[in-house]
């Protein structure tokens, strides 16, 4: 057996690429327009582990102009893990970004963040920082 790919539907395919590959430096591996079905799929990964793959899918919106379909807040799904090298850079540019770490990095070694559709991403130091300001006081802000 070997693990393929973890699937989120994307409201918005810039926000979202912003967010994966500018935020956690993902890297768009392939991207396929499905006109017949009116989606789109973008295949990310990390550098680091090139085969274990985050497919966004885009739904595109019906094209007798009714609302696309609502999917909610995505607390159902849990969240997207990522080992990162050092924990403070990669929150300090999600929150310059314009992120809100809502778990933010007290402990050096995990926070957690948001997507644009609400996918709940876990960060995790490798190995561990000692605590730094401004993170070491910082408190949860609303739900991850």
């Amino acid at each position: 057996m070997k693990y393929l790919h973890t699937m989120v539907r994307i409201r918005d395919i810039d926000a979202s690429l912003r967010f994966y590959c500018e935020g956690l430096d993902l890297v768009q591996k392939r991207r396929i327009d499905y006109p017949q079905g009116r989606y789109t799929l973008i295949f990310l990964a990390a550098p680091e582990t090139p085969d274990a793959e985050i497919e966004l899918t885009y739904n595109w919106p019906p094209e007798d102009g009714s609302p696309g379909e609502d999917y909610g807040s995505a607390r159902n799904f849990g969240h997207l893990a990522f080992r990162v090298d050092d924990i403070y850079a990669t929150c300090a540019r999600l929150q310059a970004m314009g992120y809100t770490i809502h778990r933010p990095p007290r402990d050096g070694h995990m926070a957690f963040v948001r997507s644009p559709d609400l996918i709940s991403i876990e960060l995790l130091q490798d190995g561990h920082l000692p605590p730094q300001e401004p993170w070491a006081s910082m408190p949860n802000t609303g739900s991850w």
